[in-house]
C-alpha cells in the first residue's frame, strides 16, 4: 500500500513481543551462532553507483570449471553472493511452511521475485552491519514461535518440516534475523520522529471522531515491490503464483511472513482496522464489495502490488460486543477419554461435576472448587468477547444466566463447570492514546523503510547473473 497512506496498525508490536524463548533458542542456538559467524563480513564502503551487468567473460575467469548446479551465482550484492541453493532454500520453506507441493513449474515462477527478495535482504542485513545492530538469539526464537501459534502449529513444527527436507535451518533464521533488526535500523533512522506528541494524538482522535460511521476495514496485506518499472510484469506473475497458493490453502500469515516486504510482515500482514482514508483507492474500492475471508487478485498500488485478505468490515466508531467475565471449575481426567468405556475415575469426575452444577451459586464457589480440583486451569480464565468464542462455547454462554453454572462440559481430557459473572457491552471501535501512538508511529515507521530501502538500492552494485 502507499507510503504515504498506509496505516500499520501492529507492526509497533514486534518491538513488544520480542521476548526471551529460552526452550525454542537452545535448539537453534547452533544454527544462529553459525549465522552469526557469516554475517560478520562487512558491507563494501564508497559504493556511489548502482549498475546491472550479465558478465560471463567474469565468471568464467573467476571459476574456469562450471560449478555445482546448486553453487551458481545468481547474483553479487555489492561484493557477496547469492547462489542458486539460496533460491531454492527459500522456496521450499515457502513449501514445507504452507505444507503445499511446490513442483517445477511452481518454482520457476517464484524464482525471479524469491532472488529480488534475497537482493533485498543482503541488502538490508549490510546497512545492519555497518550500524553494529545485532538481534540477541531470544529475539528470533520468539518471532518462530509467534508464527507457529498465530497458526495452530505445535512448537517447533517449523523446525521439524525443515530437517525432514533438508532445508537448513538457517534459511528461516537469516530471512526472521533481517525482519527483526531492521526495525533497529528504522527507529536509528526515525530519530525523534519517533516520538508522538500529545498533540499528534489529539489531532487523530479528532479526525477519527469526524468520520464516525464511515467505513473501516480489518485487512492483512501481502505487499510485492515493484523497485524498477521494468520488473513489473515479474513481480506480477510473483504475485498470481502466491495468489494460487493462498487459493489452494496456504496459511496467509506463513505467506506474508515469507513474502511480503512491508512492516507487517512478522505480523502476517495483518494491518489491523483501517479507515479508508488511510488506504490506497483501488485497495478501498475491492475492500468494499469482496467477500470476508477471500484472497484479492494483485492489485497495483504506488511502489508495488497488493494482495489482500478481508476479515471484517464495519463503521468507526462502531463496534459493539458482549464482554463476559467467566469463572471455571476442571476436573482433570487421569487417562484419555474413550466414550464407549468411561474409567471409574472419569464416572467419578461427572458426578462431582454434575453436583457442583447444582449446587454452585456465585462465582466464588466456583474458583474454590476449581482449587480443590488442583487447578490445572486458570479459575479466572478473564474477561472473554462474546462473539470470539467459537460457536459451540459461545451457544453454552449466550443465554446462561449470571451466577448461574453451565452444565458439565466434558472434552478429552476432563470436564468444566463455567461460570458468567457480570455482562458487559463494549465498543472495540474505541481507541485508547496507546493505539493511536502505535498507529502514527507505524506510519513513519513504514514511509522511511520504503525511503531507506530505495536509497539502497540506488548506491548498490547488483550484479545478476544469468544460469549457465
Amino acid at each position: 500500500m502507499s507510503s504515504r497512506r498506509a496505516l500499520r496498525s501492529n507492526g509497533h508490536k514486534l518491538r513488544s513481543r520480542l521476548c526471551a524463548a529460552v526452550g525454542l533458542a537452545a535448539l537453534l542456538a547452533a544454527q544462529l551462532d553459525s549465522g552469526a559467524a557469516m554475517a560478520q563480513a562487512a558491507a563494501p564502503a564508497g559504493v556511489t553507483a548502482h549498475r546491472h551487468k550479465h558478465d560471463h567473460a567474469a565468471k568464467a575467469a573467476a571459476s574456469p570449471a562450471a560449478p555445482a548446479d546448486e553453487d551458481q551465482i545468481v547474483a553479487v550484492v555489492n561484493g557477496q553472493i547469492i547462489t542458486k541453493r539460496d533460491v531454492d532454500d527459500r522456496a521450499r520453506l515457502f513449501s514445507l511452511s504452507t505444507g503445499l507441493p511446490m513442483n517445477a513449474e511452481v518454482q520457476e515462477r517464484l524464482r525471479p521475485q524469491i532472488t529480488r527478495q534475497l537482493i533485498d535482504e543482503k541488502l538490508r542485513m549490510q546497512e545492519i552491519q555497518q550500524r553494529h545492530i545485532n538481534v540477541p538469539l531470544a529475539q528470533i526464537a520468539s518471532a518462530i514461535e509467534d508464527i507457529e501459534k498465530r497458526n495452530g502449529m505445535p512448537p517447533n513444527a517449523l523446525r521439524d518440516k525443515l530437517a525432514a527436507d533438508g532445508v537448513s535451518m538457517t534459511t528461516l533464521i537469516d530471512q526472521i534475523r533481517v525482519q527483526l533488526a531492521w526495525t533497529g535500523v528504522l527507529r536509528q533512522q526515525l530519530g525523534d520522529r519517533a516520538r508522538i506528541s500529545s498533540a499528534d494524538i489529539r489531532q487523530r482522535i479528532a479526525a477519527t471522531k469526524s468520520e464516525i460511521g464511515q467505513p473501516e476495514f480489518n485487512i492483512s496485506e501481502i505487499f510485492v515491490p515493484v523497485e524498477d518499472p521494468k520488473n513489473s510484469a515479474e513481480a506480477l506473475k510473483f504475485a498470481d503464483t502466491v495468489i494460487q497458493q493462498l487459493r489452494a490453502g496456504a496459511p496467509f500469515p506463513i505467506v506474508a511472513a515469507q513474502f511480503s516486504q512491508s512492516q507487517t510482515a512478522l505480523e502476517g500482514g495483518a494491518l489491523g482496522w483501517v479507515r479508508a482514508d488511510t488506504l490506497d483507492p483501488e485497495v478501498v474500492a475491492l475492500a468494499k464489495t469482496m467477500p470476508v475471508g477471500a484472497i484479492s487478485n494483485p492489485i497495483r498500488v504506488a511502489g508495488g502490488y497488493d494482495i489482500i485478505t478481508l476479515a471484517g468490515r464495519r463503521e468507526v466508531g462502531k463496534d459493539m460486543t458482549t464482554v463476559l467475565d467467566l469463572r471455571q471449575a476442571f476436573i482433570p481426567f487421569t487417562s484419555p477419554l474413550n466414550p464407549q468405556a468411561p474409567t471409574p475415575q472419569q464416572e467419578q469426575a461427572l458426578q462431582q461435576a454434575t453436583t457442583l452444577a447444582k449446587t454452585a451459586h456465585d462465582c466464588a464457589a466456583i474458583e474454590a472448587a476449581n482449587k480443590t480440583f488442583g487447578e490445572k486451569r486458570p479459575g479466572n480464565p478473564g474477561s472473554v468477547e462474546l462473539d470470539r468464542l467459537n460457536p459451540q462455547m459461545a451457544n453454552v454462554l449466550t443465554n446462561l444466566p449470571v451466577n448461574q453454572a453451565s452444565h458439565p462440559l466434558v472434552s478429552g481430557d476432563g470436564i468444566d463447570v463455567i461460570m458468567v459473572c457480570s455482562r458487559s457491552e463494549k465498543n472495540r471501535a474505541d481507541l485508547n492514546t496507546e493505539a493511536i501512538a502505535d498507529q502514527l508511529l507505524n506510519e513513519r515507521v513504514e514511509l522511511v523503510s520504503r525511503q531507506l530501502n530505495r536509497d539502497l538500492h540506488r548506491k548498490a552494485v547488483i550484479d545478476m547473473r544469468q544460469p549457465s
